[in-house]
């Protein structure tokens, strides 16, 4: 929350499935950030990329809501947000 771009660490989603478009528990536990209440994801041009449930429930027991957009519409929720939030966005697909 402190305005820093990291390089997104897919491997800890490839790991677990194969492919970076489900977001594994390791990958959220990774960019999650205390006192987040919004996780924007930017699910890549076609909208292929997805929380796995594991990660969905980790955000949730963390009481930060998840926004999943088409990349275009993440970055831009992202720039208009007024609240204290992590990005996490798929730009290869």
């Amino acid at each position: 929350m402190d305005g820093s771009i990291e390089k997104r660490k897919k491997k800890l989603s490839k790991k677990v499935y194969g492919a970076s478009h489900r977001i594994s528990l390791k990958e959220a536990e990774y960019v999650y950030e205390e006192g987040a209440g919004l996780l924007i994801v930017g699910t890549g041009q076609y909208g292929l990329v997805e929380l796995s449930d594991e990660a969905k429930k980790y955000f949730e027991k963390q009481g930060c809501r998840v926004m999943a957009k088409s990349t275009p519409k993440a970055i831009h929720a992202w720039n208009t947000s007024s609240e204290k939030a992590i990005g996490l966005f798929h730009i290869t697909c």
